[in-house]
């Protein structure tokens, strides 16, 4: 049910209190006409000067308990938030209030709040970001050139009959901190790819024969399901044919023998509400929808603010392995962040997915999947949304 103004509300309680003071008036005066046969000017002064004192107290009283209500305990709430927000603490709301002025009031106090966190989760990504570059370059330096040199002397190892399981396992581990100098380069470096529109049908077919080409589907049963009228979407192909690659090989990973992998494009429309960890909080009114991960925001790149009912096309990977523990759904695409086994992942791939999907206007989640594993969710505007 709509709201009433504080215009509205007030008007009819000053209409109330109007009526009943001429109703309290004529009372008054026909009460002293009976009360007051008889008596003396001087004795009906007295009278009529408690009478009118009465009814003052109780218009005065009346009035105050309006003002109380409908003006200033909202106005005190907010005032609570807005300090609560002003010494830092970001997760104080507005309340909800009984007319529709304070209502949108608070939304905007709320809003205001929103836009403060995400800021400060954009710093703090910046920092971040720059920590990386500033660590990634460095290693690119430092370690670049030893393993070059590294990789010279095990070939000459090879040449001179050193045991090929030995030379094989280190050429291996040379493959892995190539691996995770790249992965460190890749999520720091900017994007040098034009944003253009694209077809996700041909995005997605790409990605899963590229990894069908590589025989990385040997242990799974593989799906590719492409929806009908699907929409074009505004983006950067090969880093999101990369995007793609990765989660089906982190699907294949986590798979247990001829497990089923689906990767799969939808027309889908964007509801807040649907989205597990994009969540509006409990507090938040009408129209505040602040896509936001429910814990730890400022760790992963800044995801953009989308209007409930954008149209795009929602691209999921679901796997039917053991999935990602609830704890856990927030928190996997922060760098470093890795719930493999160690030597098995450096926690770099899902924050490079999370990066190039924010890049291009999308939002990336994980839920449970029907086949009882994970299904990992990019959601991309339509173009010209």
């Amino acid at each position: 049910m709509a709201k009433p103004s504080l215009k509205a509300e007030l008007l009819f309680n000053l209409a109330f209190l109007a009526s009943a003071a001429l109703l309290l008036g004529v009372a008054t005066i026909l009460a002293l006409e009976a009360l007051t046969s008889g008596l003396t000017p001087g004795q009906l002064l007295p009278l009529v000067l408690v009478t009118v004192a009465v009814d003052v107290g109780i218009f005065i009283v009346f009035g105050r308990y309006l003002v109380t209500r409908h003006v200033l305990i909202p106005v005190e709430r907010l005032v609570r938030a807005a300090d609560a927000v002003a010494e830092g603490d970001l997760a104080a709301r507005a309340p909800d209030a009984e007319t529709r002025d304070f209502a949108t009031l608070g939304e905007r106090l709320n809003r205001m709040t929103d836009r403060l966190l995400d800021a400060q989760s954009q710093l703090v990504r910046t920092e971040k970001l720059a920590s990386v570059g500033r660590l990634a370059a460095g290693l690119a330096h430092e370690i670049g050139n030893p393993l070059g040199a590294i990789g010279t002397y095990l070939e000459v190892a090879r040449r001179r009959g050193v045991d090929a399981e030995v030379t094989g396992g280190m050429a291996r581990e040379l493959e892995r901190i190539d691996r995770i100098v790249r992965g460190l380069l890749d999520y720091a470096r900017p994007r040098d790819e034009a944003v253009q529109a694209l077809d996700v049908a041909v995005v997605a077919e790409a990605a899963f024969e590229l990894i069908r080409a590589q025989g990385a589907f040997r242990r799974a049963a593989p799906r590719l399901d492409l929806g009908e009228d699907l929409p074009r979407v505004r983006g950067r192909a090969h880093a999101l044919e990369q995007a793609l690659v990765n989660l089906l090989l982190n699907a294949v990973d986590a798979i247990p023998e001829d497990g089923e992998v689906v990767l799969g494009v939808r027309r889908w429309t964007f509801e807040p509400e649907q989205v597990e960890h994009t969540p509006r909080r409990a507090t938040d009114p009408g129209s505040a929808t602040f896509p936001r991960p429910s814990g730890g925001r400022g760790a992963i790149p800044q995801a953009p603010d989308l209007a409930t009912g954008t149209v795009g096309a929602l691209v999921f990977v679901a796997d039917a392995g053991p999935g990602v523990a609830r704890e856990d759904r927030a928190r996997v695409f922060e760098p470093f962040y890795t719930t493999k086994a160690p030597g098995r992942g450096t926690g770099l791939g899902l924050a490079i997915v999370a990066r190039t999907v924010f890049d291009m206007g999308g939002l990336v989640w994980v839920e449970e999947a029907r086949e009882g594993g994970a299904v990992f969710k990019l959601f991309l505007p339509e173009v010209g949304r």
